[in-house]
Order: structure tokens, then sequence, then C-alpha cells
């Protein structure tokens, strides 16, 4: 299991999958017919994603001083401006700026911008000529981690999640490095579209997927890491949301309501748990309460409960407010 969980950071790039879908099944449609208000979208998406941004940054603020005595003071000023705008992450040197997983939303804004133009394309008429272009996004997908391991601009022997090097980090935290995956979840809900909900083969593509991740990741170290970190594991991440979207035990399995309630602080626990973690072992609060042979499980549980009242006493407060002074909708 070691490996398993060592491939944590696959995840991320799951997300960013996942999010092209999520986007792409409530907007493709509305936007091939021309009723797609870009400028509500862009509104929408900012009261969705800004409220708990904001507070992972204002959280992070004790890191101020390490992030100075870890740049030039150009770069370090340029990271405290950026941030803020969602922009950091283009800059490598700066793109894990104060709260590391806050490159991501860096990378989600610019989606968000262009995401109006993809969700435009044609509606596929046949499977098989459609499964051929996602390929082609694929292939384009995993061009970065190719070109990386070819050139070994950063000559690091056998680069892993560890690893510090320029390009490396260009190819981890850029939005440059990750957009193929947004655009192949894009694409992927135009294909939802076109394979029935009933039956057995979107189980069969669950179950597959989730499989064929298993089966890569227990290889640990003899997957390339700069292949394995993005683009991938594109058509196994596409198999296991075709088969969570369809009717079948594994989608009723996991829709079990205490999941979905749990999940719906997904987004605040995966933004804050840096902050959170930290703040709950500077303080030191499981060793002078004699608790710290139950962590790091009791931090688990106590990161998950902080994300819910994150979840509802900042998320959806500031959502509705942001929402019902900019009258915008979902």
């Amino acid at each position: 299991m070691a490996p398993v969980v060592d491939a944590g950071f696959i995840s991320v790039s799951y997300f960013i999958l996942l999010s092209g879908f999520v986007l792409g099944y409530n907007y493709n449609e509305r936007a091939r017919n021309g009723e797609l208000d870009r400028k509500r979208f862009w509104e929408a998406r900012f009261t969705r994603i800004y409220p708990i941004y904001l507070l992972s940054l204002l959280l992070s603020w004790g890191q101020l001083a390490k992030e100075y005595g870890s740049h030039t003071h150009a770069m370090f000023w340029t990271g405290v401006v950026l941030s803020p705008l969602l922009l950091q992450g283009w800059i490598p040197a700066i793109a894990t700026f104060l709260n590391t997983p806050a490159w991501t939303m860096s990378a989600e804004a610019f989606y968000y911008v262009i995401f109006p133009w993809l969700a435009r394309w044609k509606l596929p008429g046949r499977v098989g000529p459609y499964l051929w272009k996602m390929t082609g996004i694929w292939f384009l997908g995993m061009l970065p981690g190719a070109l990386y391991m070819i050139f070994n601009p950063d000559g690091i022997p056998h680069p892993n999640r560890f690893s510090y090097g320029h390009w490396l980090w260009a190819l981890k935290y850029t939005p440059y490095a990750h957009v193929a995956s947004f655009i192949f979840g894009v694409m992927l809900a135009n294909l939802d579209t076109m394979v029935g909900r009933s039956g057995r083969l979107r189980l069969i593509l669950g179950i597959g997927g989730f499989a064929g991740i298993y089966g890569l990741v227990e290889l640990g170290p003899l997957v390339p890491y700069a292949l394995i970190h993005d683009g991938l594991l594109m058509p196994l991440f596409g198999c296991i949301v075709l088969g969570l979207a369809g009717n079948n035990w594994l989608a009723y399995g996991l829709g079990w309501r205490p999941l979905v309630f749990v999940g719906e602080a997904s987004y605040c626990l995966y933004l804050l748990h840096f902050n959170f973690w930290n703040l709950i072992h500077d303080s030191h609060v499981w060793y002078w309460s004699g608790l710290n042979r139950f962590d790091p499980w009791l931090s688990y549980v106590v990161l998950v409960g902080m994300a819910l009242l994150a979840l509802h006493l900042v998320e959806k407060p500031a959502q509705r407010m942001l929402r019902g002074w900019m009258r915008v909708g979902r």
C-alpha cells in the first residue's frame, strides 16, 4: 500500500479533469445553443472558488517570513501581488507561494476563462471518431512529461515528488502543463451523453479505471514520475468518471449520504488542509493532551471536521452574499 499512499498527488490531476467534466456536464449544451453568458459564468465561478481561496491565504500569513527568506526580493513581492489575483501559478518559482495547494486555483482560474469557448465545440455524431480526438488530447497531455524525460533539463537522475528543479516545478504546478486534462474532462462530458447510464458498460469502466490506477501506482518508481504526475492516467480517470455517472452499485455505494455530506467539503479540505495541519501541529495540542499516540489519524478526523466548519460557516455564507451582490446564480 505504500506506493499507493505515496502517489496521492495524482488526485490533483483527477480533480482538474473532473472539474472540466462537471462544467461540461452543466454548460456544454447551453454554450452550443448560445445561451451561456460568459460574464455571469465567470462571476459564478469567482463566487464559488474565491472565498475559501482567500481564507487559505489569510491563514497562511504566518508563512510570509519563510517565503521572504526563500526568494529574491523581486520574486517575493511578485508572489505577494500575484497570489491574491490567482496568477502565481504562471511562475514556477512562486507557484506554491504561501499555500502549496493553492496553485491549482491559479490553473482553474485560467481554465474557467477559456471554458466558454471549449464548451461550444460541436457535439460528436459518433463515438469512434470522438474517442480518437480524445486520444489525441491524451497524447498532448503526456507530451510535456515525455519531453522532460527525454531532455532532463534539471539533470535529476530519477525525479520523484520530493525532487526540486525549475523545469520539474513548471511541469508540476503551472496551468499550461495541465490544460489537456481539463480539456479531456470537457470532452468527456460530451461522451457521457452518448453512453447509456444503465447496463454493465459503465460499471465495467468504473471498476476497470480503479483497478488500472491501483495497478500502475503499485508499480511505484517503475512508472516515470513525469508521466504519472499528469497525463498518463487520463483515460483511467475518464473510465472512473463515466462509471460513477452511471446507474450501478458502484455509483450508489459512493453516493451514500454520509460520503456525499463529507464530499461537499472536499474543496475546503483540499485547499485548507495545509493550513489546518500546521495549525494543529504548531500548537502541539496532541502532546500536551496526551493524544499524540493517535496521530496522524486523529489529525485526519479533525481536518475533515474543520473543513466542514469552513464549508458551512465561511464558504456557503460568502457565496450567498457575493451571488446576491453580483446577482448571479450558479
